[in-house]
């Protein structure tokens, strides 16, 4: 038997009816996966971790993420379209920033976690 079974099988029905009367509805937890989506691919994470440290144009920040413009412009176009970043322009220049604090709270506190958490907690990222 593995240890995360259950020795007996009992349902807690007050606080399962708790839990489902707290738990977001559907749409809710669509874009929730969305976003997380969104945070799963390691070049998205690269710009919006760089747009932690405030405004970039395109150029500035394929050169910090280590990508082509072009893919940089991709990631943007989806994170603008999940609200994950805003643009502002000035004449023929494009500036991204995060969206609001609650992206900068996702990120901090992921960024926190990861700094936490001990790399046996992570068996997939093993060197060797």
């Amino acid at each position: 038997m593995a240890i995360e079974d259950c020795v007996v099988r009992v349902i807690d029905a007050e606080r399962v009816a708790t839990v489902a009367e707290a738990m977001p509805g559907e749409t809710d937890i669509a874009g929730l996966a969305d976003v997380f989506g969104l945070l799963a691919d390691a070049g998205r994470l690269r710009v919006l971790v760089a747009l932690l440290e405030g405004e970039m144009c395109v150029c500035d920040l394929a050169a910090v993420a280590r990508a082509s413009e072009s893919a940089v412009s991709h990631h943007l176009r989806l994170l603008r379209a999940h609200r994950v970043v805003q643009v502002r322009r000035s004449g023929r220049m494009a500036y991204y920033r995060l969206a609001d604090a609650h992206v900068r709270m996702l990120l901090d506190v992921a960024l926190t976690h990861i700094g936490h958490a001990p790399a046996a907690a992570h068996p997939e990222h093993a060197s060797g």
